[in-house]
């Protein structure tokens, strides 16, 4: 069985995994340089690293790397460390890089404007998969998104319950009007998708989570929304917005630790005064065309 193959085929199911190279060796050991293996997330494999201690160490580190999507390199000593003599070995020093495999990330644009257009092309740059969805045919064509995985016109209810996204998907909400963001949002939060970004400004989100809090949504399902959405960069024009969106989804993507300085205003634990005071602040709503 081919591991790249597998690798290909991993991907296109939009499944994980990660793949272990020998990539340096001393002394003697049980295969060889450039030696490889694949571990898929259900936990089965595809080639081999050698057997035994080692190749059963490494696929947990596999299992780990393909959850935190961070590579590793781990070093063995047969030579000093018992526990790898099984009668495989004849003593030697490896070392192994273990590299995750990812599935695309799928980003689900709502909305075709100006703003939704530029996040298109950066976040394609990116490597994202983009789709964009708008309920207007003349902004969601193939003439205005060439290279969008898919571009769907259609009404949001109607296309939206034909959609699924799953734990690596993304999604930017970013249509013309409130009413609209509204909808979106109310199905954006009960999927699992990774990452829900909208646009607007704080008023405007204050009041469309208040409006769906009051409908019987759990306050928690909005913890995980970006809005307004992007990084704090400074960002006025369509095409810097799309780069503060981008910048974004990578950061969640590439899981930073660090702090980022981020657009939203709305955590866990935010007094009930400043959200008051929020809510009586007369801010313009950046909405699309």
């Amino acid at each position: 069985m081919d591991i790249y193959e597998e690798i290909v085929k991993l991907r296109h199911d939009g499944r994980r995994g990660a793949v272990a190279t020998i990539v340096n060796v001393r002394g003697s050991i049980p295969s060889f340089k450039t030696a490889k293996m694949l571990v898929r997330d259900d936990g089965s494999i595809v080639g081999t690293i050698g057997g035994g201690c080692v190749e059963a160490e490494v696929w947990q580190a596999a299992r780990e790397v393909m959850e935190s999507e961070k590579p590793r390199t781990l070093t063995f000593n047969l030579n000093q460390d018992p526990k790898y003599d099984t009668g495989l070995v004849c003593g030697g020093t490896l070392e192994i890089f273990v590299e995750p495999v990812l599935p695309p990330a799928p980003l689900y644009i709502f909305g075709a404007g100006h703003v939704a257009f530029n996040l298109y092309r950066v976040a394609q740059i990116a490597g994202f998969e983009v789709t964009v969805v708008d309920d207007r045919e003349s902004y969601a064509n193939r003439e205005r998104f060439p290279e969008a995985k898919d571009v769907i016109a259609g009404d949001f209810e109607q296309v939206m319950a034909k959609l699924s996204p799953g734990e690596s998907s993304y999604v930017v909400i970013t249509t013309r009007g409130h009413r609209d963001d509204m909808r979106v949002l109310r199905w954006a939060v009960q999927t699992q998708a990774r990452y829900i970004g909208m646009i607007g400004s704080k008023r405007k989100t204050i009041e469309i989570f208040r409006q769906l809090t009051e409908e019987g949504l759990s306050p928690q399902l909005f913890e995980r929304v970006h809005a307004p959405v992007g990084l704090d960069i400074g960002a006025g024009t369509p095409e810097e917005i799309a780069v503060a969106i981008t910048a974004e989804l990578i950061a969640v993507r590439r899981q930073v630790e660090r702090a980022m300085p981020h657009m939203s205003w709305f955590h866990r634990g935010k007094p009930k005064s400043e959200t008051s005071e929020l809510i009586g602040e007369a801010s313009v709503d950046a909405e699309e065309p």
